[in-house]
């Protein structure tokens, strides 16, 4: 670390302080570049930084750059503690009703009138007096309190340490983000990428289309660099930036169009946003009074609230559903404290006995804890255990989760549409064919630099190294091949023109990008960029490259390798369309043309547009460049369109090219009726002829044919997207996800139901706008991330299966009870542990299962199909008719049939201990829910239950130990449990019931089975 002295010799050095530095970045505009004249310009600001406009910063004195004016870093809002999650877990209105209950319940143990106790007294036979006479001792109103109160704080911190993971993971995923995000700036002359922790005031950073800023700075040169400072200023309107005009830009802002270089002003707390968050109290706890505060940093965009960005496909089917269960077992739950304290009332009366209050709260906590267990609270806890699991393992499988919906709303999609370059091919371009002096060059006999006039090499040198990105590098390695950096387009031609016996960086040497005139960066709209460079005797040279079918067309004339220009009219444009260009597309090959044009005298470059200055260019070659498909590619389309997804090319290259590659990649088949088509095609299609506004109707007639859109604009992949999940013509809807990596992705990714950034290839602006960043840009990736959302998918099915089953023996039994008896049979402390294996314990169990390839054996759900199956139905009502026969012959026939002494229903009251019999409807309900969570695994039908059982501890270990506590519970949970001792005979009947519940699922599975054949036999005939 850096003494105070040193810090201010640094600080006088550099002549410019913190606050100096923040009162020149608050400028606007013109305000701005008047700000910059004062300060002596760029030139004069750039030296009171000691930095250089050219090579940077030296690479020493970072430490202390940073100690002078800041890291780069914003300090995160505080974690929430344990206890503030238990206290928000602890809000929950059912937990707190159950919490005043127990209080009731125990305060009534402390304080009991004399007379009240003679009434009752009065009311019991002699067993029951004997019971209520140790309650003096020892009252159960505390035990029952103390247990219930027990079973809240388990429940209460079994979701605050799930809370605590579940926001430590974000936390942890969040950093994984944060130290990803790189940025290039120069560093003794070259370019380098740095995190953007270790950018400092000084460096020189190098921004280009799609970049997303990391610190506030000033522009030294610009190349059509147009800003979207929506973030910061609420302005919607793009902001040219410039020295003369607008030379400032801020961090958090986007880079629209163009690129540039920019030093670095201000960084981290010290930038503009940077000081928005220290007024807003950043690393404070975000719950602070007069509401939630929200910090805007990056990392946190990932933890964006569902609400904001609308419920995924399986929420929305949960929240309906769970509000369904909601209001029938709160009618079931007022109905049995009904008809319990109706009941209890008369019988009071009638036998002239007073009503005690304390009478009235143990119906009404057994009410309640009906309604505890009806209530589905373990539906979010099993969503998010499942999503959570899910998102550290789709790590391993190169899936960056940015929103945690986006994983199961991925397993019901129906419909990608990919991009090709990067995601289904390898984006490692080569070029492997030429054509030059009317002649076509393979890879194996490209021509040198030997067989070209001087004047010819130079004008390929210069319209490949000036007219391509100066962050575009081929960073060499030992042997092997070297790295592309930057766009691999580029890279492909700066390798070819290795290839050919020219080095580019000697080349630019010649010519720093900051001498440039003009630079039309590359435009989607027109396929292709140029650059206007000055010549050594006066006058201009544009350079233009780009799509070969577009450039050729402004090509008036073409240049041999001898330097001679020849004319090109109409027709020669057509031929080589003809027999160069879409031959090469046919074989998978993208089509660039390189072309320039020479200017004499001055001309305003500033006000010129391109259309003008790119018209009767001068050809030099058409390159064909490889990206080879990936090999496991095409497998993968195999699997999704085995597994019902239907894969779609959208791409920029040509018709021929896309559909070559669709071909190969298995997207196309040769005897499907398949549509391919350019983005002009389609919006002739799509579009009102009229009044060229978007008709779904003219959209649902192309979208199920189409395969391949070339060619195509951000707005045509927009338009396709949205039009394929407005369509109602398949009966489910349709489910889409998308892939994208430019800028102008963003509108597509975001209309889309799951949208995937390239990690590699991707701009800032693309990932912000992703749901899931694929860290290799590889399509087997989001086969991986369909098998994940499926399993995320199952995951919920199965805990559904079990806990509705759970639901329905529960409160039916416990309302049966309460109408038939004059107690429930089932304990509120025994349906809480219920509820807490139902809930907790069985979501952990049932949301851990890993994938397996048999996921994409099945069509996807799609978007409105039914969240219970009607095989999970089937299921369902068979378990409850099984559990619900065998608890209820216990009940009504217990004493008569099962082993040992038994007291029968009738003699049991409100105030009798605890019973062998309602012991054993309390474990054989419990054990049998245990055994059908066996079954609970599997919701397709599948007959082998325990197939790949060992493949999840967590489940097993899960099952053991609870089976373990009951025995525990129940030989030992005396008073606090309200159980009593059963003996070896009475556990093997229960036993054998539980063990019924496998059996009885075969015997459904078969039955199920064979009247589905017979259906379908009859169908047939």
């Amino acid at each position: 670390m850096a003494s105070t002295e040193d810090v201010e010799m640094v600080n006088q050095e550099f002549c410019l302080t913190v606050e100096e530095l923040k009162e020149i970045m608050e400028a606007r505009g013109e305000e701005g570049a008047m700000k910059v004249k004062e300060m002596g310009g760029v030139a004069g600001l750039v030296r009171k930084l000691r930095s250089d406009e050219r090579s940077g910063l030296t690479g020493e004195e970072l430490e202390l750059r940073r100690e002078v004016f800041g890291s780069n870093t914003l300090p995160k809002a505080k974690q929430k503690t344990f206890l503030a999650l238990a206290w928000e877990a602890l809000k929950d209105p059912i937990l707190l009703v159950l919490v005043v209950c127990a209080g009731l319940s125990m305060g009534f143990s402390f304080h009991k009138a004399d007379s009240e106790e003679d009434a009752d007294k009065k009311c019991l036979d002699e067993d029951q007096k004997e019971a209520v006479d140790e309650d003096d001792e020892f009252s159960t109103e505390l035990i029952e309190g103390l247990a219930i109160l027990l079973a809240v704080v388990i429940v209460v911190f079994v979701t605050a340490v799930n809370d605590w993971k579940k926001e430590k993971q974000f936390r942890g995923l969040q950093d994984k983000v944060e130290g990803e995000k790189m940025v290039s700036v120069i560093r003794i002359g070259d370019v380098v990428e740095v995190q953007v922790e270790e950018l400092v005031v000084g460096d020189l950073m190098m921004v280009k289309y799609g970049d997303l800023l990391a610190a506030d700075g000033l522009v030294v040169q610009a190349s059509e660099l147009s800003m979207d400072e929506s973030a910061l200023t609420g302005e919607s309107n793009m902001v040219k930036k410039n020295v003369e005009e607008d030379p400032f830009v801020l961090a958090g802002t986007k880079v629209m169009e163009g690129s540039g270089k920019v030093l670095v002003m201000a960084v981290g707390l010290n930038s503009q946003s940077g000081m928005i968050l220290t007024m807003m109290g950043v690393g404070e706890d975000p719950a602070q009074e007069g509401g939630e505060k929200k910090l805007l940093s990056d990392g946190e965009k990932m933890t964006k609230p569902a609400e904001q960005r609308g419920k995924s496909v399986l929420a929305t089917k949960l929240a309906r559903l769970a509000k369904q269960i909601g209001l029938a077992g709160f009618a079931v739950s007022v109905l049995t404290v009904v008809v319990l304290v109706t009941k209890y009332c008369v019988n009071r009366y009638q036998e002239e006995c007073a009503v005690l209050f304390n009478d009235l709260v143990k119906f009404l906590i057994t009410g309640v804890t009906i309604l505890v267990v009806a209530i589905p609270e373990g539906l979010p806890l099993a969503v998010t255990l499942a999503l959570a699991y899910s998102v550290r393992k789709m790590m391993d499988d190169n899936n960056l989760v940015r929103h945690l919906d986006a994983c199961e709303t991925m397993g019901n999609a129906t419909t990608i549409c990919t991009d090709k370059t990067g995601t289904l091919t390898t984006n490692r371009m080569t070029v492997v064919a030429s054509y030059m002096s009317r002649q076509i060059y393979s890879r194996s006999n490209l021509p040198s630099v030997g067989e070209m006039e001087d004047q010819v090499v130079a004008l390929f040198s210069q319209a490949i190294s000036f007219n391509s990105s100066y962050s575009t590098n081929l960073e060499e390695k030992e042997g092997g091949l070297a790295v592309h950096i930057g766009n691999r387009t580029e890279c492909a031609l700066l390798a070819w023109l290795g290839d050919m016996g020219v080095n580019y960086r000697e080349v630019r040497k010649e010519m720093d990008d900051t001498d440039f005139i003009k630079v039309f960066t590359f435009n989607s709209a027109m396929k292709r960029m140029s650059t206007v460079i000055p010549l050594p005797d006066g006058g201009f040279r544009v350079l233009t490259k780009g799509a070969a079918e577009v450039v050729i067309k402004r090509c008036t004339g073409a240049m041999d390798m001898n330097g001679v220009v020849g004319q090109l009219n109409v027709s020669d444009q057509d031929m080589i369309i003809k027999e160069v260009i879409e031959k090469m597309a046919a074989d998978s090959l993208r089509t660039i043309c390189v072309a320039y044009k020479d200017y004499e005298g001055s001309m305003a470059w500033e006000m010129v547009e391109e259309e003008k200055v790119t018209s009767d260019l001068t050809m030099l070659c058409i390159v064909g460049i490889e990206d080879p498909v990936r090999e496991e590619v095409p497998l993968a389309i195999q699997q999704c369109q085995h597994a019902g997804i239907t894969v779609r090319m959208v791409t920029g290259d040509n018709l021929d090219t896309a559909r070559a590659i669709a071909i190969k990649c298995g997207i196309i088949k040769s005897d499907g009726n398949f549509l391919a088509m350019d983005g002009k095609e389609f919006n002739k299609r799509v579009r009102d002829p009229e009044t060229g506004e978007v008709k779904q109707e003219l959209i649902d007639k192309v979208w199920p044919q189409l395969r391949v859109l070339a060619r195509s604009q951000p707005k045509d992949k927009f338009t396709l997207v949205k039009g394929i999940i407005s369509s109602k013509l398949s009966e489910n809807r349709e489910v889409v996800a998308v892939t994208g990596d430019g800028t102008n992705d963003a509108p597509a990714l975001k209309e889309a139901d799951v949208g995937f950034a390239m990690g590699i290839a991707g701009t800032d602006v693309a990932k912000e706008a992703s749901d899931i960043i694929l860290t290799d840009d590889n399509f087997n990736s989001i086969v991986a991330a369909v098998m994940w959302g499926r399993n995320v998918y199952d995951s919920i099915s199965k805990f559904l299966q079990f806990q509705l089953t759970v639901n329905i023996v529960a409160i039916i039994i416990a309302f049966i009870g309460a109408c038939v008896t004059n107690v429930s049979p089932l304990k509120a402390v025994q349906m809480l542990w219920i509820n807490l294996i139902m809930d907790t314990l069985a979501a952990l169990a049932l949301a851990t299962e890993l994938p397996t390839p048999s996921l994409l054996d099945r069509g996807p759900y799609g978007r409105t199909a039914s969240l219970i199956s009607p095989h999970m139905t089937r299921s369902i009502m068979a378990q409850a008719v099984y559990q619900l026969t065998v608890l209820l012959v216990m009940l009504f026939m217990g004493h008569r049939i099962l082993p040992g002494e038994v007291k029968g229903y009738q003699d049991i009251t409100i105030h009798t201990p605890p019973t062998a019999l309602f012991t054993m409807i309390f474990n054989t309900f419990l054990l049998m829910t245990l055994f059908n969570e066996v079954n609970c695994r599997k919701v397709h039908g599948e007959m082998n239950v325990f197939k790949g059982i060992f493949s999840n501890p967590i489940f097993y270990i899960i099952w053991v130990t609870t089976f373990l506590a009951q025995i525990i519970i129940v030989q030992f949970g005396g008073d606090v449990f309200f159980t009593t001792p059963i003996s070896v005979p009475q556990w093997a009947v229960c036993l054998g019931c539980a063990v019924g519940v496998l059996l009885w699922h075969q015997v459904g599975l078969v039955l199920g089975k064979v009247v589905r054949k017979a259906s379908k036999e009859e169908e047939e005939e």
